[in-house]
């Protein structure tokens, strides 16, 4: 019988390619931490892209594009099943040359807002 690791808890711009969430983090309210989740169990969203962006005044059409891009080749014929969300991770050093100074970390979620169970990797 697999293991089912306890919930923990991490800096939400700490997510990779992968990671299952108890619930998306409401960034707009302030929240850091988001709930760490064992994808064999129910869960709420799954990490399924990182992709660097620029900043500019677009930049939730760039997130749109890039996150709708990445969930047909992450989910394969389940893609159709899901919702996207994203969140931006602007670690941005501005005294540095980086045209690329941010992330946008797209989180998939079923359509119905069922919980999922297991990855929705294919």
């Amino acid at each position: 019988m697999p293991s089912v690791v306890a919930p923990r808890t991490q800096k939400w711009v700490d997510l990779v390619v992968g990671d299952c969430v108890a619930a998306v983090p409401a960034v707009d309210l302030g929240e850091v931490d988001v709930t760490m989740a064992d994808c064999a169990t129910p869960h709420q969203a799954e990490v399924y892209l990182l992709a660097p962006i620029e900043v500019n005044a677009a930049i939730t059409d760039v997130a749109n594009q890039q996150c709708a891009a990445g969930l047909g080749p992450y989910a394969g014929a389940t893609a159709g099943e899901f919702a996207v969300t994203y969140l931006i991770d602007s670690r941005q050093d501005r005294t540095d040359n980086n045209p690329l100074p941010s992330t946008v970390i797209c989180l998939l979620q079923r359509t119905d807002g069922q919980p999922i169970t297991g990855s929705a990797r294919r």
